[in-house]
């Protein structure tokens, strides 16, 4: 058996070095279409200071690009390392997206970058146009492969579990591309960071403004974000609304831990707005409701139930006692592969085997004909996620995005009567904002991911199985090593935006007085360094 150590130390591993890359691509994601857009209006319109826009955050773009790619390849080497259980397993299945995304996605992406930076001199206004399109479409294929893989351990779809050769294999690759989970969470995704690139943009602009400086592009630059940022902010409400939707079907002790549902109620449920929930007694030490909200909220009827933790619990040992002759079966075919009453048994129980697995953990010498009833309780308490971090992480994405969609709104009227620089207030809340998309990601990730748990992939693979044997001591100093590692990325991706940021569009090597800011056609390296 794997160390338990072991395994919450490769969690915490992945999560960090996910986390911290994942600062990086949603500003990614937003930041192509919005530099497309401006690009858009340069070659339509022909005025310069749209390509000065285009260039200036295309250079801005080009930092977090090259940041984000850099902490992201550790990231599918990390599969192979420290969860190979997990990669032989479903290697058949996962491997695809990802190897997809490589070849197709990651390097059309970067082709097409380097084409981007270096290509104004060398290609026409709409041969420069459609590299910028086609470093967009390159940078939200990227994302749907990888959501797709993803996709797969949150509602596996398009593969059938071998008993012969131990393995997941693909059968019906269509319902792995066009699984409901992987499809709605790529649309969402990239939606949010087009309202993370949207806050950026106008927090950056909403400097300048404040400073009085390249007022021009400030001005575009915070009305296209804004005029963007709106929209994409209602659209990722509207798709979380959908996202939520499907996922509660196929998770629904996701479901019942974000809105921490101890007991299952009659239709029209009760919406916890805040609680305080208890893991160790399963149950709100206080919760502030509304009455009869959640069960429209969750199923779009009022009649429909939402099951509660102690209906999956109850669920989830029956499951339990199912997969336990799964694994039986599956223990004597890796003995004899054409034992035929083996195979019957296994065909009867394979719906149930991944349950046979989380029992064995608990059951003595890892015998599952040896679990007692008190292990297959404590496996069926596991398959409901930690309740509190999950509650209040979901609740606090919605809690920024409802922020950002207000804030927004706030922009769009502003600038429409083009007096935004007046309101000081408001563009100093615009800097203070910078951060919140980022963190509404973050929050979005964890609800996904330790809303998965206990499995690795969902009902499948449990959490315990997938680790590699390493040593604790290997785990601690890998861990250590890449959380230096990340923080220096992070340090140095702060320190190159600030600078760029602060020396200005016009290190783009002009500036006239028709475009506003600094002095009147100046560019020198002294004009850089003010």
């Amino acid at each position: 058996m794997i160390n338990g150590t072991v395994v919450a130390l490769s969690r915490w591993q992945f999560a960090m070095t996910a986390l911290y890359h994942f600062l990086f691509v949603p500003l990614t994601l937003g930041l192509t279409f919005l530099l497309a857009a401006m690009e858009t209006v340069y070659v339509t319109t022909g005025k310069q200071i749209y390509r000065d826009m285009a260039q200036f955050w295309g250079k801005l773009f080009l930092i977090n690009f090259a940041l984000g790619v850099s902490t992201g390849l550790t990231m599918e080497f990390e599969f192979g390392t420290n969860w190979s259980f997990y990669s032989g397993f479903v290697g058949d299945i996962f491997g695809a997206p990802l190897a997809i995304e490589g070849l197709m996605a990651f390097f059309m992406e970067s082709t097409f970058v380097g084409l981007m930076a270096f290509g104004w001199q060398r290609l026409t206004k709409v041969q420069h146009l459609i590299v910028t399109y086609l470093v967009a479409l390159g940078s939200n294929l990227s994302a749907l492969w990888i959501l797709v893989a993803n996709g797969f351990m949150q509602d596996p779809q398009g593969a059938k579990f071998n008993p012969l050769t131990m393995r997941m294999e693909l059968h019906d690759f269509p319902a792995l591309l066009f699984s409901p989970d992987a499809q709605d969470k790529f649309v969402h995704t990239s939606i949010a960071g087009y309202v993370t690139a949207s806050v950026f943009v106008l927090g950056v602009s909403a400097y300048y403004m404040l400073q009085r400086r390249h007022m021009a592009l400030a001005k575009r630059s915070f009305r296209m974000a804004a005029l963007f940022g709106v929209l994409a902010t209602a659209g990722v409400i509207t798709l979380g609304d959908a996202l939520g939707f499907v996922g509660g079907h196929a998770q629904p002790t996701k479901l019942a831990a974000m809105e921490a549902m101890w007991h299952t109620e009659a239709p029209p449920a009760p919406f916890n707005v805040a609680a305080i929930p208890s893991q160790s007694q399963q149950r709100n030490l206080w919760t502030l409701q509304i009455p009869y909200v959640l069960t429209p909220l969750i199923t779009h009827t009022t009649t429909q139930s939402v099951p509660g933790v102690d209906t999956l619990e109850a669920q989830a040992v029956q499951r339990i006692k199912n997969g336990i002759p799964a694994v039986e079966a599956l223990k004597r075919l890796s003995s004899n592969p054409n034992d035929p009453q083996a195979l019957t048994q296994f065909d009867a129980h394979q719906a149930d085997l991944g349950y046979g697995f989380l029992v064995q953990r608990y059951a003595p010498n890892q015998d599952v004909a040896l679990a007692t009833n008190a292990d297959i309780a404590k496996a069926a308490r596991d398959v409901i996620p930690q309740v509190a971090p999950i509650f209040w992480t979901f609740r606090v994405m919605v809690a920024m995005g409802l922020l950002m969609l207000a804030f927004f709104i706030a922009a769009v009227m502003f600038t429409l009567r083009n007096d935004a620089e007046k309101h000081r207030w408001f563009l100093k809340l615009a800097l203070w904002m910078i951060p919140v998309p980022f963190v509404a990601c973050e929050m979005g990730w964890l609800v996904a991911e330790l809303g998965r748990q206990p499995w690795t992939v969902y009902q499948m693979l449990p959490t315990w199985m997938a680790a590699s044997s390493h040593t604790v001591g290997y785990m601690v100093f890998s861990l250590a090593g890449f959380l230096l590692l990340y923080s220096i990325f992070i340090a140095v991706e702060m320190y190159l935006m600030v600078k760029f940021i602060r020396l200005g569009p016009s290190a783009h090597g002009r500036e006239s007085p028709a475009h506003g800011g600094g002095s009147a056609g100046t560019y020198a390296p002294a004009a850089m360094l003010k």
